[in-house]
């Protein structure tokens, strides 16, 4: 049976940027040791709504990051989250990527939730993917 815990809306202050190494293609699956990011583009009409049209809500894959073992990479190759104001949230659980339909689902609540306390959300997605205190972590990071 999978496990899964869900963080509630969090008004989150990244005050240093993730650096992440640009790379083409996400990978099927994760290991422990893995850290990636990946960065989407919305669609206008359905970011600013209170009820999007899930299969409408992405509307590109801009970038695929993943974390390298040291941070000093040119600065073509760097894929950054930049410091800055978030709506964050997180689901922890047993298994390492959700499907698209899963993060269609977390981002699209993420959003209903963002825009119920008033938040002024720009058209960008953050999706973080990385495994912390014994379980695989997905995180969501919208820009403020």
């Amino acid at each position: 049976m999978i496990q899964m815990e869900i963080t509630p809306l969090l008004n989150l202050d990244l005050n240093t940027p993730l650096i992440y190494s640009k790379i083409v293609y996400f990978p099927a699956g994760i290991r422990e040791n893995e850290e990636f990011l990946l960065f989407y583009e919305l669609n206008p009409a359905q970011s600013g709504s209170i009820e999007p049209v899930k299969e409408l809500f992405l509307l590109k894959l801009i970038y695929i990051g993943k974390k390298p073992p040291d941070t000093d990479l040119a600065d073509a190759d760097r894929i950054i989250l930049p410091a800055g104001k978030y709506v964050f949230s997180q689901q922890r659980g047993d298994s390492p990527i959700l499907n698209q339909d899963e993060l269609l689902d977390m981002a699209v609540e993420q959003q209903k939730d963002a825009l119920w306390e008033r938040y002024n959300l720009k058209n960008r997605l953050y999706v973080r993917y990385l495994y912390e205190d014994n379980a695989f972590v997905t995180q969501l990071f919208r820009e403020l």
